[in-house]
């Protein structure tokens, strides 16, 4: 059994949970203490959606393990139920990182087309000839784990 689920009285996401700020919901889990989702009403594309776990936690390291349990079940209902062929599934953590709501949540993104228009438009900058740094810090994490 999960621990009593925190709140913020300030945060759009814990007050829709509440209820207190309507939503398009969508699944809600049975439990009723895990997780809630809805439809983004500021879409990247048509069926956006958000997934939010229903413990107020700023960042993925902070939440703990059993609000995570069914997140990615429920992005799976969500991307079959809209039959969805290419989408993203994202989680943002810090403002660098582009978090604009400080409560864990979690995007599923439709993709409906290879443009740019719609959707998630994300660059790929990945590094090359660096296969000695990650080899040295794949030891370091390995003893962090």
């Amino acid at each position: 059994m999960a621990a009593v689920a925190r709140t913020l009285s300030t945060c759009i996401f814990c007050k829709i949970i509440k209820g207190e700020i309507p939503s398009f919901k969508l699944i809600e889990t049975e439990t009723s203490f895990i997780s809630y989702s809805f439809l983004d009403i500021g879409p990247l594309s048509k069926g956006h959606a958000l997934i939010i776990p229903k413990d107020h936690a700023a960042k993925l390291h902070e939440l703990p393990d059993e609000y995570l349990t069914d997140v990615m079940p429920i992005a799976k209902k969500i991307a079959t139920a809209q039959g969805l062929e290419n989408y993203n599934i994202l989680q943002n953590n810090g403002r660098i990182a582009h978090q604009v709501v400080d409560h864990v949540h979690f995007h599923v993104i439709p993709k409906p087309d290879a443009s740019d228009k719609e959707g998630l438009v994300i660059g790929w900058p990945a590094k090359s000839d660096v296969v000695d740094e990650v080899k040295k810090y794949h030891q370091e994490l390995l003893g962090k784990l």
